[in-house]
């Protein structure tokens, strides 16, 4: 059996399929662009026949992408085919997916049908699919409580109609991972000309098992899962594609993988939740923002010895520069050593001792504890052992007037001054600054943060300066929001200026 499984991407059907997810034409081609990047094999572009929107999806989708393959979804009708295959004109790889419900609810309550006539359904509209192009799939709806012999049969029927692959979809989430997990064996085992076709898992999660049910289809023989980035869709999601992805590249004793570049898990991830307005929740596998976050300081310690003890994945393998090592109460001072070498700051045992102890007294009355905060623990120590401080600034600014700033460095002890103009105070400040340090700097990140509340409040400035393709972090704070802006650029500047 091969050991190459195609990643069926439905992001853009089924997870858009969510209330207030929907996009329009130019960012459902974005994301199916991406997918194409990421290496999915095939995108379901939409249901063409539902709307004049899904079909120019799917004809501007088809004309946007290369490699994969393009497919629409259809019920068993002529008429949802014949608009199908007009919307995938321009495909360089096409598939009509199509199919009917097999399950005893489906047919005798939503049809109001036998199942001697659902077959014949199911293979009328292969037939007719396949007038269109090769590559057909059949989807059998709610198999996951169709009885496997009826089961067996339609796929028999399907198969030996032309079908190259059938979607056996959990359509309600309903199974549990080793009753799914043989219904695909009994039918790898049971169903004449099998291998003449792949077959594909559709599992939903609304007991919260579709990625285990979908793992389980995986290991008794389909060939195909479906897939949506984040694990979305309707009510509870689909199953998450980057689960499945890290599952089998985590056990790989399997020999089981698919094309995806994973280092581009975690950016797509990230684009497809803005997108669509669907927050990843913090916990969420692989793409959750704690996924690789450990606050315990057994944990912590445990990944700083060795990265194994507490992660089977390593973060930069889904496009995460580290692990998070989150400083709470419960942290160590190997954590807080570690964090802080991360920010530039390397103290001896004597003064990390002493901020250890400022931060856990701290840290009991915080519940999240930032990387600014501790830099603030230890900010008057750093300051004090810069080679370049702050003499002193002042600004001229105001309605009408042109920001205007005068700046003097103390550089080992000898004073350097200079005066520029600019768009407001803060940059006319670091413009002045500029001039003193004469390198070619640029600002790539600038974040101001109240400590509290009030106008008197201290603010909390982090910036990203890139100098020489490297980037440096500078820290402040200060009540003054401009002070704390050049402090905190030359907190940086001190990093690479020797």
């Amino acid at each position: 059996m091969s050991d190459k499984l195609f990643i069926f991407d439905t992001t853009l059907r089924d997870g858009e399929q969510v209330p207030g997810c929907q996009l329009n034409t130019v960012e459902k081609i974005q994301v199916a662009q991406s997918l194409e990047a990421l290496g999915v094999d095939i995108i379901e572009a939409g249901f063409p026949v539902s709307s004049p929107g899904d079909f120019n999806s799917v004809v501007e989708i088809s004309k946007a992408v290369t490699w994969p393959t393009i497919c629409a979804l259809t019920r068993g009708v002529q008429k949802d085919i014949d608009v199908a295959a007009e919307a995938l004109e321009f495909a360089k790889r096409k598939r009509i997916h199509t199919g009917i419900g097999t399950s005893d609810y489906h047919i005798k309550y939503k049809f109001n049908s036998t199942r001697e006539e659902i077959i014949e359904r199911a293979v009328a509209a292969v037939k007719h699919a396949k007038r269109y192009v090769e590559d057909v799939e059949f989807y059998c709806e709610d198999a996951g409580r169709t009885e496997n012999e009826y089961l067996a049969k339609v796929v028999e029927a399907v198969i030996k109609a032309g079908a190259t692959v059938v979607n056996i979809p959990d359509t309600t989430g309903y199974c549990m991972p080793h009753e799914y997990g043989e219904k695909i064996k009994f039918l790898m085992e049971n169903v004449k000309g099998v291998h003449n076709a792949i077959l594909s898992t559709h599992c939903h999660n609304d007991l919260g098992m579709a990625t285990a049910n979908s793992l389980a289809g995986v290991l008794n023989g389909a060939r195909q899962v479906e897939v949506t980035i984040n694990g979305i869709g309707e009510r509870a999601g689909n199953t998450a594609m980057e689960e499945v992805v890290m599952a089998l590249r985590s056990h790989k004793e399997y020999g089981i993988d698919t094309n995806i570049n994973a280092k581009l898990i975690t950016e797509t991830s990230r684009m497809v939740s803005s997108m669509m307005n669907m927050p990843v929740q913090p916990n969420k596998a692989i793409v959750g923002r704690n996924a690789f976050a450990h606050s315990s300081g057994i944990h912590q310690d445990g990944v700083l010895k060795n990265r194994e003890s507490y992660e089977i994945i390593d973060p930069k393998d889904v496009g995460i520069d580290e692990n998070s090592i989150v400083l709470t109460a419960r942290s160590g001072r190997a954590a807080l050593k570690h964090r802080l070498s991360l920010l530039g700051v390397e103290l001896d045992q004597k003064k990390l001792d002493k901020v250890y102890e400022d931060f856990l007294k701290l840290a009991d009355n915080k519940k999240d504890f930032t990387d600014d905060d501790v830099l603030m623990l230890v900010d008057k120590e750093r300051v004090s052992a810069h080679r370049i401080k702050l003499d002193y600034l002042q600004v001229t600014a105001g309605v009408g007037i042109k920001p205007v700033a005068s700046i003097c460095l103390d550089i080992a002890g000898e004073k350097f001054e200079a005066t520029a103009s600019g768009n407001g105070p803060v940059d006319a400040s670091i413009k002045a600054l500029k001039k003193i340090i004469n390198r070619e700097m640029v600002l790539k990140d600038f974040l101001i943060q109240a400590i509290n509340k009030g106008s008197d409040d201290f603010c909390k400035v982090h910036q990203q300066i890139e100098c020489d393709g490297n980037i440096y972090f500078g820290f402040a704070a200060n009540t003054d929001i401009v002070a704390a802006s050049v402090q905190a650029y030359i907190d940086a500047i001190n990093k690479f200026v020797k």
